[in-house]
């Protein structure tokens, strides 16, 4: 096994050097060999839809009616959603919202309560 670090970016394990450069042939992101990698602890930063930090525990207001998917259920606008956490992914708010249950949501579709 090669002592090559991990990609940054997707946390390939199939990097290779190029001269004083890093490469990941599975999402072909480039480094150099001098750069400082970001540590893993930090969390990203998660925004609404007016530019307000969102963190886990937040209380949320959806500005949007959401159909939800394989439902006929609907959340409306107005609706406030308590606890929320932030994961990563497409849809990077994890909550439950009372009437409906366990869901994700995204930050583009609600503001900070």
């Amino acid at each position: 096994m090669s002592n090559l670090p991990n990609c940054p970016k997707c946390n390939s394990t199939y990097t290779y050097e190029d001269g004083n450069m890093y490469v990941c042939p599975e999402c072909a992101h480039e480094w150099s060999k001098d750069a400082v990698v970001e540590s893993a602890d930090e969390q990203r930063v998660v925004k609404d839809a007016y530019g307000t930090v969102l963190q886990d525990g937040d209380a949320v207001t959806v500005i949007k009616d959401l159909k939800v998917k394989g439902s006929s259920s609907v959340v409306k606008v107005g609706t406030k959603v308590k606890s929320i956490r932030i994961v990563e992914g497409d849809h990077d708010i994890d909550c439950k919202i009372d009437g409906i249950g366990a869901m994700q949501l995204k930050s583009e579709f609600v503001k900070k309560a």
